[in-house]
Order: structure tokens, then C-alpha cells, then sequence
């Protein structure tokens, strides 16, 4: 039992967690390179036949252009001095085979590393937004739809850049660089640790800085999720910005938005080319120290022209893969921004999980009641605390009212009866049962829910009505108009032009929101719910057709329990039992009466 307890009350925590995602870099440990390979490594796992065909391509590519300065450093020296023809010629197509083997090994590495690239997008992408779909409604009220579809689409690109273009140049140029120190030290080895001397005071000013790349370029991600945020907002309420003349309004935040980003761009776009000139600089360095040297050990005997020549290339196949590294670094600096971001969302696990029933020290019963409030109560991440131990019982085929002034809680109390919220205090009973114990499709089939602001799908009427309802996903229209008919429905269907074939957008345009909520209850109706919440279900529509859907709701099952939120007392006035929500309580108004005292009480008091 305590066990039990223990983790009611850990459930009861979780439920006001905060979901909001950070806005800065969090901090990181030493080791970029080890701390990149350990974040970028499992996106990787399920690739790894197209990155071992990318890698083995990489080493021949890099194993080709490390020979070339080996060949003409030895056919300089040994034939070009003697005035050999046909040994400089023969030289030459060893180069030209060498040089063959290093074109095709590129194409395939290229090849193999774009299927890579857009299979880490594909695989991240799906992760992502499934990840969204199992989160609950609370994060979705904390965080702008703008910033995560910036996460999904932006950043996630950012990723496919980086693997498909900069990762195996950032691996083929670190062999490569690896391969030419070998063979400068082989070489001569005092020229070879001064020529390399640049090299290593770059590799330290690397390190110290990256963090400080990788902050920039996450602030530039995180100022375009935002401007992202902004167009997304003003272009979903562009019917308000016009009827009340706000133009000047979004104009004005989205100036700020995109000042923001312009700034941010700014620091991102100087942090990505910061390594550009530092490493240049470094190879010029690297080759001014090989001429002054090297000319110094061909008068002092200890160098031929030859090797003087192949070692420049050496030095030339050192630092140029080091400047292209500037570049790449910087791509790794922005793809692991990218992937911070990304990994805030997929780290994030639902405060909502579904119980085993021994979980719960609430048994299930048999009785009458549908759905039951124990000592419930609840609060958002903010603070604020919305209802305060509530206990009530829904009993089985009964119409019930909530009422009460805006703000009071009605609507919250209706979404802890279909669990879009936990309560952060107390249980909730489903037919006896913790109602964290159901699957959330059973739930959904025992629960209908027709919300303030109806959310249709681009489609049809058909796919709206249909949807996650399994018993008429497959149905023919004629069996589907059929089901309709028998509850009644068809006439509903009939104000539509086209029937259940009328083509429906996201917005809705075209269709009021009187009618949206129309097909919004058939949605509902149509799954034959034991629980159905109204929540201003008929706040946009005509006294006509809101008589329609009270003759409709009469006809429904005798066992089903209809809760009814709504602020014309017309619409409750058939109500069994009238509660009156108000300052986080719940009190049994009895008659519609005692209902109307306790709302102008409850507005005198305000």
C-alpha cells in the first residue's frame, strides 16, 4: 500500500510539471569531439552498411592522395634528374590511375553518405513527431507551434546537411591530415615538427572556442524558431488582425522577431567563419616555415629538390584538409546546436502515463456511478490553482450541468473528466476505476468530447466524422449514412452541400463555426460515448438547430451520462443536476433557479 501511495503521489507531481523548452544551451562537459561522436552516434546505428561502403571510399580517396606527392617527389628525383622520358611518362599514368581511383571513390562516398543523410532526416523527423503525439496538452499550451515546427523541419535539415555533406569530409580530412603528418615526420622529422607547430596552436584555439560556436549557432536556430512562431501566429488570426485593425500590431512584433533573428544571424554566420581565416593562417605559416627550412637543408645537403617539392604537397595535403575543417567544424558546431534542440523535445516523457491497475489504491467497483471526483484537485506549472478538493459522482444515464462565471473552472473540471489533465491531488474514477488505468483508445471510446473551438482535419466531412473510430473506419458510405440515420444524424449531414463528401480545410474555411461544431457532435455522437461532455457545444449555433441537437441527445442510449457546459440556461434546463463552478469549488446548485442566485451571487462577489 505504501508503495502504492508512493507512486500516486509521483504521479500527482508529474502532473504539473512544466514543459517548457529551454532557450539556451545547457552546459557541457570537456571533450567536444568525444561528446559529438556520443550524440551523433546513435542516429547512425541503423546506417551502418551505407557508412562502412562511405568509410572504406573515404580511406581509398585519402590512401590515393597521399601517394601522389610519394610518385612525383620519386620521378623528380629520380627521372626528371636524369632526363628519363620514358620514366617521367610511365610515373605519369600511375598518377593518372591513382588519380582515377580517388574520382570514383568520391562519387561513392558522396553517394552513400546522401542515402545516409536523408535516412537520419526520414528516422528523425518520425521520432519527432510521434514523440509530439504521446506528449500531453500541457506542452503544447506552454510552447509556440511555430518553434516546433521550426525543430522539425530546420533543425532537423540542419542534421541531414551535416551527415550527408560534412561528415565523412570532416572523417576523410582527419585521415588525411593523420596520413600527411606520418609521412612529414617519415620524411625529415625536424622540419616535419616545425612545419606541423601551427597546426597544434590552432587545434588549442579550436577547442577554446567551439562552445562558445556551438552557443551562436544554437542562438540563430532558436531566434528563427521564434520568428517561425510569429508568422505562424499572425497568419492563423489574420481574420481578427483585420476585423480590429491590429496590422500594425504584427507588424511590429514580427520587426522584433526578425531584428532578433537578424542579430542572431549575425553572431551565428561570424562564429561559423571564424576558423576560416585561422586556419588559412595557419597554412600559410606551415608553408612559409617548409620553403625557408627546406631550402636551408637543400644547401646544407640534407634534402633533394624532389623531396622539397613532395614534401610541399605534403604540407599543401596537411593544411588544406585542416582549412576545409574550418568550414566542417563549423557545420558540426550547428548540427550539434540542432540536435541540443531536437533532443529537448525527444528527452521529454509524458507526465500522463497509463497505471496497471495494481498502481492504483483505488479498486474497481461495480455500481452506477460513470465517473467519480475524489478529493481532487488541481494547478497548472504557473502556480495557479484551479480547483481545490473536489468530490462529486456522475451516476449512469443522468444529464448534468456545470455552471458558473468565466474563469471559474468549468472547462478545466471538463477536461479532467476526459483526462486531458491529471489532477495534481486525488483521483478520478472511470465506471470505479483509476481512469489513469485505461488504455487511451478505450478511454477515448467511453469518453466524447465536443470542445469549445472544434479541431476538424483536412479532408471530408466523412474522414472528420470517422476519425479513430474503429467501428466505421472501413464502412462503405452507404453503411456509414445508414449508422447516421439510425442515431438520427442525416439531417445534420443534409445542411452540408455536398454531404458527407464536402471537402473540409485545417481553418475550416468556408464552413462557420456553428458548423464546424456540427460536425463535431456527429463526431462524438457517432462513437456512442458512456460519457459525453459538451463544453459550449452550442454556443455558435441557432436556436433551430440547437433544438435539432437537444432532440438528438434525448435519443441517445438511456445508459449514456451527458455533462453539459454552457452558459444559456435554456441549454441546461433539462439538467438532472445543476453544479455550480466557481473560485476552485464544486457545490450542488440543485434547480435551475438556485443556479441563476448563485451565478449573480458568484458576479456580485467578482
Amino acid at each position: 500500500m505504501n508503495s502504492m501511495k508512493k507512486n500516486q503521489s509521483h504521479i500527482s507531481e508529474a502532473a504539473s510539471l512544466s514543459y517548457v523548452l529551454p532557450t539556451e544551451s545547457s552546459p557541457q562537459g570537456k571533450g567536444t569531439l568525444q561528446r559529438a561522436w556520443g550524440s551523433l552516434w546513435p542516429l547512425l546505428k541503423t546506417e551502418r552498411k551505407n557508412l562502412s561502403i562511405a568509410g572504406v571510399s573515404v580511406v581509398i580517396n585519402s590512401l590515393a592522395t597521399l601517394l601522389a606527392p610519394v610518385v612525383i617527389a620519386r620521378a623528380i628525383d629520380v627521372y626528371v634528374a636524369n632526363h628519363d622520358f620514358a620514366g617521367v611518362l610511365r610515373y605519369g599514368f600511375i598518377l593518372f590511375g591513382i588519380y582515377i581511383v580517388a574520382v570514383f571513390a568520391n562519387y561513392f562516398q558522396i553517394k552513400r553518405m546522401g542515402t545516409v543523410g536523408r535516412g537520419v532526416l526520414f528516422k528523425l523527423r518520425n521520432e519527432l513527431f510521434l514523440k509530439l503525439q504521446n506528449l500531453p496538452i500541457a506542452f503544447f499550451n506552454q510552447n509556440k507551434t511555430g518553434d516546433l515546427i521550426s525543430r522539425i523541419n530546420n533543425d532537423t535539415d540542419k542534421l541531414n546537411q551535416f551527415f550527408a555533406q560534412a561528415l565523412m569530409q570532416f572523417i576523410g580530412n582527419g585521415f588525411q591530415i593523420f596520413g600527411a603528418a606520418i609521412f612529414l615526420l617519415v620524411l625529415n622529422w625536424k622540419l616535419g615538427l616545425a612545419t606541423l607547430l601551427p597546426a597544434f596552436l590552432v587545434f588549442v584555439v579550436t577547442q577554446l572556442i567551439s562552445e562558445w560556436v556551438k552557443r551562436k549557432s544554437r542562438a540563430g536556430l532558436q531566434s528563427l524558431g521564434a520568428m517561425s512562431a510569429e508568422v505562424q501566429e499572425s497568419l492563423n488570426n489574420f481574420k481578427v488582425i483585420i476585423v480590429f485593425n491590429r496590422l500594425d500590431y504584427f507588424r511590429t512584433k514580427f520587426k522584433e522577431a526578425n531584428q532578433a533573428n537578424y542579430h542572431a544571424s549575425v553572431w551565428s554566420g561570424i562564429a561559423s567563419g571564424v576558423f576560416t581565416p585561422l586556419y588559412t593562417f595557419a597554412s600559410n605559416l606551415g608553408q612559409l616555415i617548409v620553403l625557408t627550412y627546406g631550402l636551408y637543408l637543400i644547401m646544407t645537403g640534407h634534402l633533394t629538390i624532389g623531396l622539397l617539392i613532395g614534401y610541399i604537397l605534403y604540407v599543401n595535403s596537411f593544411y588544406n584538409p585542416l582549412r576545409q575543417l574550418a568550414t566542417v567544424w563549423s557545420s558540426l558546431q550547428l548540427a550539434l546546436a540542432s540536435l541540443d534542440r531536437i533532443q529537448d523535445v525527444l528527452s521529454l516523457e509524458s507526465n500522463m502515463p497509463v497505471l496497471h491497475a495494481e498502481e492504483s489504491d483505488v479498486q474497481s467497483r461495480k455500481g452506477e456511478s460513470v465517473l467519480e471526483f475524489k478529493n481532487v484537485s488541481f494547478g497548472y506549472p504557473d502556480g495557479k490553482q484551479v480547483l481545490h478538493d473536489v468530490n462529486f459522482t456522475l451516476e449512469k444515464g443522468k444529464t448534468y450541468a456545470l455552471v458558473g462565471p468565466t474563469g471559474g473552472g468549468k472547462t478545466t473540471t471538463a477536461s479532467l473528466m476526459a483526462r486531458l489533465y491529471d489532477p495534481t491531488e486525488g483521483t478520478v474514477l472511470l465506471r470505479g476505476r483509476d481512469i489513469r488505468t485505461y488504455d487511451p483508445a478505450i478511454r477515448s471510446e467511453k469518453i466524447g468530447f465536443i470542445l469549445q473551438e472544434p479541431f476538424l482535419f483536412t479532408g471530408t466531412i466523412r474522414d472528420n466524422i470517422v476519425y479513430g473510430n474503429a467501428a466505421y473506419a472501413e464502412c462503405s458510405d452507404e453503411e456509414l449514412a445508414h449508422a447516421l440515420n439510425q442515431q438520427n444524424l442525416s439531417g445534420l449531414i443534409a445542411r452540408f452541400d455536398e454531404g458527407l463528401s464536402t471537402k473540409v480545410t485545417g481553418n475550416a474555411d468556408g464552413l462557420s463555426l456553428g458548423q464546424r461544431q456540427l460536425i463535431a457532435f456527429i463526431r462524438a455522437a457517432l462513437r456512442k460515448p458512456e460519457l459525453l461532455i459538451l463544453d459550449e457545444a452550442t454556443a455558435n449555433i441557432d436556436t433551430v438547430t440547437e433544438q435539432l441537437l437537444d432532440e438528438i441527445l434525448e435519443q441517445f442510449p438511456k445508459e449514456t451520462t451527458k455533462v453539459i457546459i454552457a452558459h444559456r440556461l435554456n441549454t441546461i434546463r433539462n439538467a438532472d443536476e445543476i453544479f455550480f463552478v466557481n473560485a476552485g469549488s464544486l457545490t450542488l446548485a440543485g434547480d435551475l433557479e438556485h443556479a441563476v442566485d448563485l451565478i449573480l451571487h458568484g458576479r456580485r462577489e467578482s
